[in-house]
Order: C-alpha cells, then structure tokens, then sequence
C-alpha cells in the first residue's frame, strides 16, 4: 500500500467519533433542533425576565456596562423612589447576571438580535440532554434508561418553551447538574472534581442568588467524611479530605468576589436587593412592586402566626405543584417516588437529594412567597436531569411490579412500550404548552402593537407602564413600571422620572389605577384615554367590561395643555 493511500484510509478513522460520544452528540442536536422549533411560535422575549437579561446583555455588548435603560420593578432602586430620578440605571440590583454575560459574544458576533441573545441558551439547553445521558451511564443505569430519560430532557413537558428564552433556566440548569455531579465524583475519591465543584456553584450563584444552595451537598458529604473519621468508622477513608474542601470553598469564593465587590462598592452591600427588605420581609408578592409598603422584620413578623405559617406552608405547597405539573405533568410523580425509594443509599444520587431537601427547606422558609411567580421553576430545573433518571427507573420497576402478579407479561416488552409512551406524552403536552404559551405572548403584543399604532409616542419620551421592557425592546421607549401604590405615589414615581405616557393594561393592572381604567376616576394630572384597546362584551352584555389597554398623557409641568378638556 502506497504512503498516500495509506494516508487516505487513515483520515476517515482519526476523524471517526468515539462510540461513547456518538450518542451524546445525536441527543444535543436533537435536543437544539427542539429549542429553535419551540421559539419559532413566538420569537421575542416573552415576559420581562428575558427582556432584562437581553437588555443588559445589548449595553454590555455597547461597552456600558453593567446599565439598563429601563426600570423593570423599583426593587431595582433599592425598593424605593431615588432622590434623583435618572435613566439608565445601574443594572442587576436584584437579578444576577451571569444570563447577560453569556450573551455578549454572541452579540459582538451576529449584532444586537434576537437569534444572538437566544443562542447560547439553545445550546445550554440542549447539552441538558446530553448531560442527563452521561448522568445515567456514571449512575450505571445503562445506555437504555439513560437515552430514555435524555429523550425527556429533549422536550421537558410544560417547562420545554422557557428552555428557549434568554433567561437562566437553561444556565441554571445545566450548572446545577453540573455542581452535583462534580459532588458525586468528589465524594468518590476525585478530589479535583470535588475542588471544581466551587466553581460550578459560584456559576450558578452569578445566574441565581439561591444558586449557593448547591454548595450544601458539598458540605454534606464534606461533614459525612469527617465525621465518619471522628467516629473511627470502617468508611472513615479520607476521599475529600481539607485540601480539596477548602481549595472548593476558595474557587467558589474566588468567582463571586468580583461581583460581590462591585455590588459592596456601588450599592453599599453584597445582597442590595436582600438588605432593602424587599426580598426576605414581604408579606405578599406585589409588595416586591411598591416603594411605599414599609418592610422590615418587625412588619413581617407583625403579621402574626397564622398567615405566617400558612404562607409557609403555601410556598412549600407551591414548589411541589410546580414542579409536578410542568416538568413531571403529574403522571411522572408516582415514577419519580419510586425511583427515589430505590436508589435512596446510591452515591450517584446522594448530592441530589440533599440539595432536593435543602431547596424545599429554604423554599418554605424563606422564599415562599416568590415562589409562585417563577422562581420554583427557575431553580427547580436543576433537579429535573436526575428525576428524568429516577422517573424511568421507577417506570421500569412499576413493569417488573405488574409483571410478578402478571405470568403472561412480557416485561422487557412492556418496559420499552411504557417509557415510549410516557416520552411521547412528554413531547406532545410540551409542544402543546409552548403553543398556548406563544399564543398568550402574542396576544399581550397585539395589543400593546394596537396602542402604539393608534397614537404613536415619541422615542424620547418617557412611559409608565405595567411591563417598561415590552415597550423599550418594540419601541425604544425607555420607562418606569407602575408602582404598586395610591395614586399619590403613582404621581410622584412619574414626576420623579419626568413620565409624559401612561399605559394601563387589565391583565398587569395595579389596584389604585382600576378606576382610572374603568373610567371611573380620572385625576388632573392625566388625560382622558387616547387610545383604548377594547375587550370583548360580557357574557351577558349587561356590564362593560374593562378595556384591555388605554393610552393616557401625562400632564406634570407647567404649560402641558394635553390633559385639558
């Protein structure tokens, strides 16, 4: 054989993918080609989340900054009206902002689009299949189960069209996976993956303040080796040992210093959004939106037993139900419980668990409130690559069960059958919940796209309105949300920040400004409607309904004559 047809076989072999890659790489592209399919229904942002990450991410790109021309919720001011009121703003007091940060390249390589933005998070997105593929192999599930449980992270149910969106669930996704299965490997003896695991947290610290919750199961097994080796136990070998334990605490440290210096010097904390009160001291989720509602420990407490407990109790209610409905659709619970019973004491799922454990803790006692509104699901997507795992485990054991009690079952058969059927529902109830979702999203635009129509406002204007980021990333109008306030504080959050336009819609609608859209109420300081998106008649005819948008002019210095007559 000549030496260049030697050299001519040989090329196809070193570019050959390894067996072990082949499937992995098949479930990533599989898995993007589903994230793109999913925002086709609807390609924007769909709520303010992603607006503001993509927002902050276009003047990071521009080389501003951290900035944002907007105001998404005055807890972004420190909970309350500023002395001065100046657009932009110093951005990401409340939010973090490492779903900004990952946009940039994409950015500065395809300019300031929607498809940039979306990118990286397509991509995190779908490496979550794979990932939940690998997870299932070093588990020792077997290449079955593990394709089974990747094929459910393809299309995750209800949850599937916010994987699309510029927003964190899939960075927070796959960094939490990651965190915990660094952990896994560094309680069995990789003291470097132990080491790595700080900086898997501090990631997913810089996408989600309560990412630090990873670190427990870090510190868990941490505390289980030195404890077995305090009791002179036969599992007391040092696997982690100090060296590994502090090199994690320092990377973890190491990442969040610079942010949380930045913060310290241009806030005057690590937690601006924490030490306001607005965060951990709210006793309803829309005090989050007022600057007035005073929120301490001692107001928070003043509530007395009761609806403390019970908003407790809710919180932890409202996890449960969130992440049963939309990623589990409920079906996949009873699956998931079995899984969990079987695989108890296995190391492979010892990190998930106490993380699982701990997310409930601190969800019921100091996050329930917010809970409802989006955070469930945000940090709960970590723990779904591994109850995917658990769900088909469980699924197989349910066939075994049914099979002993069942002589002429094919088991093996009916297993398969089983998991296709349950992958199959996955998809299509996710396919039907991104259309439903998109539709909604579309409707909000159709009728924000009909106000702006009938009476244009001027880019250099500034709005109110229930949702600022929705008209700046349309629009280029840069605003300030409707504060969750009497009409008093409404006025004086619009003067502050010089407001010429009020946009109030039915469905983000505060309680002081009802009458006022209903017509019912109509202060000096605002104009009659200048335009109005109507809703459909009542069922019976007999009462108006609340108009689905108005258009008002603000009318607060000297000399506008727009709010007259």
């Amino acid at each position: 054989m000549t030496a260049p047809l030697a050299r001519a076989r040989a090329l196809p072999e070193a570019l050959a993918i390894p067996d072990s890659l082949r499937v992995p790489i098949v479930l990533f592209l599989v898995a993007f080609v589903a994230r793109v399919l999913l925002v086709l229904p609807f390609f924007a942002p769909g709520y303010p989340d992603s607006v503001y990450y993509l927002a902050v991410a276009r003047e990071l790109a521009a080389g501003h900054g951290f900035t944002i021309p907007y105001i998404w919720a005055f807890v972004d001011t420190g909970g309350h009206l500023p002395a001065v009121g100046t657009l932009p703003i110093p951005s990401n007091e409340h939010w973090m902002p490492l779903a900004s940060i990952v946009q940039v390249p994409f950015i500065w390589l395809l300019g300031p689009t929607y498809l940039a933005s979306c990118l990286p998070f397509w991509i995190l997105g779908a490496l979550a299949a794979s990932i939940t593929y690998l997870l299932g192999i070093d588990a020792g599930l077997g290449r079955r189960r593990s394709i089974a449980a990747a094929a459910l992270m393809v299309m995750p149910g209800a949850a599937a069209p916010y994987l699309s969106q510029p927003d964190n669930f899939s960075l927070y996704l796959v960094l939490g996976v990651a965190a915990l299965w660094l952990c896994v490997r560094g309680a069995a003896g990789d003291r470097r993956a132990f080491a790595l695991g700080g900086v898997a947290v501090g990631l997913a610290m810089l996408a989600r303040t309560d990412g630090v919750l990873l670190g427990m199961p870090f510190v868990v097994a941490f505390a289980a080796e030195r404890w077995g080796r305090w009791r002179g136990s036969e599992q007391g070998a040092v696997r982690i040992g100090w060296g590994a334990a502090i090199a994690c605490f320092g990377l973890f440290l190491l990442v969040m210093a610079p942010w949380w210096i930045r913060d310290q010097l241009l806030f005057g904390s690590i937690s601006p959004s924490s030490s306001s009160g607005r965060i951990l001291w709210i006793r309803t989720y829309e005090q989050l939106f007022s600057v007035g509602d005073q929120t301490t420990p001692a107001t928070f407490f003043a509530q007395g037993l009761g609806p403390l407990v019970a908003s407790r109790i809710g919180g932890l209610g409202a996890v449960i139900i969130v992440l049963g409905s939309q990623p589990l659709l409920f079906f996949l619970v009873p699956f998931l419980l079995v899984g969990v019973w079987l695989h108890r004491h296995d190391p492979a799922f010892r990190p998930w668990l106490v993380y699982a454990i701990t997310f409930l803790v601190f969800s019921a006692l100091v996050f329930a409130v917010h809970l409802p509104y989006g955070m469930a699901l945000h940090s709960g997507m970590a723990l779904v690559p591994h109850a995917y795992l658990l769900s088909i485990v469980g699924i197989g054991a349910a066939v075994r069960w049914v099979g002993a009690r069942r002589p002429h079952w094919d088991v093996p058969r009916a297993t398969r059958n089983f998991t296709v059927v349950a992958i199959g529902l996955v998809w299509v109830i996710g396919a039907v919940a991104t259309l439903l979702l998109a539709r909604g999203w579309g409707h909000e635009a159709d009728y924000r796209t009909a106000i702006m129509t009938a009476h244009p406002i001027p880019a250099a204007d500034r709005l109110m309105s229930a949702d600022p980021g929705a008209y700046w990333y349309r629009w280029g109008i840069t605003g300030v949300p409707t504060p969750n306030d009497p009409l008093p504080v409404v006025r004086q959050a619009a003067a502050l920040y010089d407001v010429r336009w009020l946009i109030l819609e039915k469905d983000q609608l505060v309680p002081s400004l009802e009458p006022v859209l209903a017509g019912k109420v109509r202060p000096s300081w605002l104009s009659r409607p200048l335009a109005v998106v109507p809703e459909g008649q009542g069922a019976t005819g007999s009462a108006a309904p609340l108009p689905k948008a108005a258009l008002f002019a603000v009318c607060l210095s000297p000399g506008d004559t727009r709010c007259g007559g």
